[in-house]
């Protein structure tokens, strides 16, 4: 029995699978997927679950009223997305994307590569975004004081560039070569929060005429099967952008 307001949907995915092995055993597999409809992080697991074209359970959660099922299978963090798998818990979604690459290695494409060096090159690239990327331009969406919101812009600029360098260099058509990989996924929020951020703000942050490639490089990822295919109510998640924007100007 669900609490009221907590919502189950079953999703298979429209991404072609490989043929299965003879020690695959997909009809005993049971995958669950707990999720909160605007986080980005869970539409990470989502895209990946996707791309390998597995079948699962998602049940969404009231984070301001958090299941027990949630607090038993992530304890330490509480937080979502959580993949069950067979009843075994995973957290994190860096952590959840590399098992689902891992646990269903012989469908769909690979999200990591198969070089050592490339898939820590890979690693390194989606650490950038929580680490370098997102903070400045979360401080430019929220900054109250127009002195701010520009020196946050400018350090915006400044990593966006480097991203812009990276993909222009590689001359591929997505982060992880021909297809989506684990960086396009770390990445893919800027994809669709970033225009939202533009039209609340009345500024343009990312154009293509100072981001070409990276530009291109959104369009791309926004249109992959395996994003359009699942992606975020957009409507509602501007209503949701602008609240907070409101909220933070008036309390900063």
């Amino acid at each position: 029995m669900h609490k009221p307001g907590r919502q189950t949907e079953h999703f298979i995915s429209s991404t072609p699978a490989s043929p299965r092995s003879a020690m695959d055993h997909e009809e005993e597999e049971k995958v669950q997927l707990l999720g909160m409809w605007a986080s980005p992080y869970v539409f990470k697991v989502k895209w990946a679950l996707s791309i390998k074209g597995v079948e699962y359970e998602y049940v969404e959660e009231d984070l301001r009223n958090k299941s027990g099922q949630l607090l038993e299978h992530n304890p330490v963090h509480k937080k979502v997305p959580v993949l069950v798998y067979n009843g075994k818990p995973v957290a994190e979604s860096d952590v959840i994307v590399e098992f689902i690459d891992d646990a269903w290695s012989h469908r769909g494409g690979r999200i990591l590569p198969e070089d050592p060096y490339e898939r820590a090159m890979a690693r390194f690239w989606a650490r950038f975004v929580p680490d370098k990327l997102s903070p400045p331009i979360w401080k430019w969406f929220t900054a109250a004081r127009e002195e701010e919101r520009e020196a946050a812009r400018e350090a915006a600029v400044e990593q966006l560039q480097v991203l812009e360098e990276k993909l222009a260099v590689g001359g591929k058509e997505f982060f992880g070569g021909d297809s989506v990989g684990l960086v396009d996924l770390s990445l893919g929020a800027l994809a669709y929060v970033v225009p939202i951020y533009e039209e609340i703000i009345g500024m343009r942050l990312v154009t293509e005429e100072r981001f070409p490639a990276l530009y291109a490089w959104m369009g791309r990822f926004l249109a992959a099967p395996p994003v359009k295919d699942h992606m975020l109510p957009l409507e509602k998640l501007k209503l949701r952008y602008r609240a907070l924007h409101e909220y933070f100007l008036k309390n900063t």
